[in-house]
């Protein structure tokens, strides 16, 4: 058995509640709130990077024998910080790897998390990891957004997965899963400063790659009913609301379900799952990770071995379903976690110290020299990082990022 050992969701150090960005904005706090299913997001001093998010992520779960035994490192992101020099060559020095560990970064959208898992499954179920482990990360930022009407789904964070053969959390099938792609831009980064793409025709890609997706999983797999071959169902969460969305379409291949329907099923198998993308935000390809330890948030009837289905999605396009087997210790993997009291300790920034954080990191891109700064954020710096052991980014000079433990 192949699969996940332990996980962890690095939920940045500041949070800006809706409500904030609603009185600010004008924006119907409802609308966000209960369509949307965002409460609030995730967002990112000037000496945090997604280096930083990433090894903050995987730091405190890692032993000194999981660093001697992971061979694989792969990092997923589309907010990379260099065109030739890959995010995992720094991570694998700031979480003290091993120099015998096969490091590289990925890139396809919100699919290069799912993509990375799969492709170190199969690399753990080959043999040739010899008693090994992987380590996959995914870690990412929204670009600067500010006023723009997508700005509520933003966010920051990144999830840090350790596969092995002790799949505590979750077992995997790498020859399991149903993938659909086809070319499209929806949504896209054409420079490392501007994040755009055709919102409608992401939505549309997304439900289109879904219904794919499931035709291919059933051709795999047999015709199932959804809500008796999996015990939950995980969808991507470009925001909470499209989970919504996407479970209702599934469960319409199958029926004429009533509203009433939908809502029941959509609560008891998919709410819990968005118990903390709520609070993070946009997490790009960690939104799947993160959904999933949602599940164990609260007491539930899930029980080891049972199936959970897992949608996942990237602009451009690539999409997966694929089935994974709750592990025998999914809770106290939960439960190490500890995302509740992570979510809970950021620091809640006001407009002002949120427009600031976001510009000042907005504009350190490509800079030839940078030094992060502590004014204007209050005691934030002394409050959250000082003394907790913490990767920051010390600055930029002649484009070398350096980096430092708090």
């Amino acid at each position: 058995m192949i699969g996940i050992e332990k996980i962890r969701i690095y939920p940045t150090s500041m949070a800006l509640p809706m409500t904030e960005l609603c009185a600010a904005r004008g924006r119907d706090i409802a609308e966000v709130r209960d369509v949307f299913l965002v409460d609030e997001r995730g967002v990112s001093p000037p000496w945090e990077d997604p280096v930083t998010m990433a090894v903050n992520a995987a730091h405190s779960m890692l032993t000194d024998e999981d660093r001697k035994s992971i061979s694989l490192l792969i990092v997923a992101s589309e907010t990379s910080l260099d065109q030739e020099k890959p995010l995992s060559s720094w991570v694998h020095h700031h979480l003290g790897l091993n120099p015998h560990c096969r490091n590289f970064e990925v890139k396809h959208a919100c699919y290069g998390a799912t993509a990375a898992i799969q492709l170190a499954a199969s690399w753990l179920a080959s043999g040739f990891a010899r008693g090994g482990k992987a380590l996959v990360i995914n870690t990412d930022h929204s670009l600067l957004a500010l006023g723009k009407p997508y700005e509520p789904v933003s966010g920051a964070g990144a999830a840090a997965v350790l596969l092995s053969n002790r799949p505590r959390f979750a077992e995997l099938d790498p020859a399991a899963g149903a993938v659909f792609a086809q070319d499209h831009t929806d949504m896209i980064r054409p420079t490392p400063e501007v994040e755009t793409g055709n919102g409608e025709q992401s939505m549309l890609s997304y439900f289109e790659a879904l219904d794919a997706a499931h035709d291919r999983y059933e051709q795999l797999h047999g015709n199932i009913k959804l809500e008796e071959h999996f015990a939950r169902c995980v969808y991507h969460v470009p925001f909470g609301g499209m989970t919504f969305r996407a479970h209702r379409a599934l469960l319409r291949r199958q029926g004429n379900p009533t509203d009433a329907e939908v809502q029941a099923s959509f609560a008891r198998m998919t709410l819990a799952s968005l118990t903390y993308n709520r609070r993070i935000g946009a997490t790009y390809g960690a939104s799947t990770l993160a959904a999933l330890l949602g599940l164990f948030a609260a007491p539930s009837d899930l029980r080891p071995g049972d199936r959970i289905g897992v949608f996942a999605y990237g602009a451009g396009s690539c999409a997966e379903l694929y089935p994974i087997r709750v592990g025998n210790d999914a809770q106290a993997v939960h439960d190490e976690a500890r995302l509740l009291g992570l979510l809970d300790a950021r620091q809640r920034a006001t407009i002002d110290e949120y427009e600031l954080a976001e510009r000042e990191r907005h504009a350190q891109v490509g800079k030839r020299d940078f030094k992060p700064s502590t004014n204007g954020y209050r005691d934030w710096y002394e409050r959250h990082y000082r003394g907790r052991g913490l990767l920051v980014l010390e600055g930029v000079e002649d484009y070398v990022r350096h980096y430092g433990w708090s």
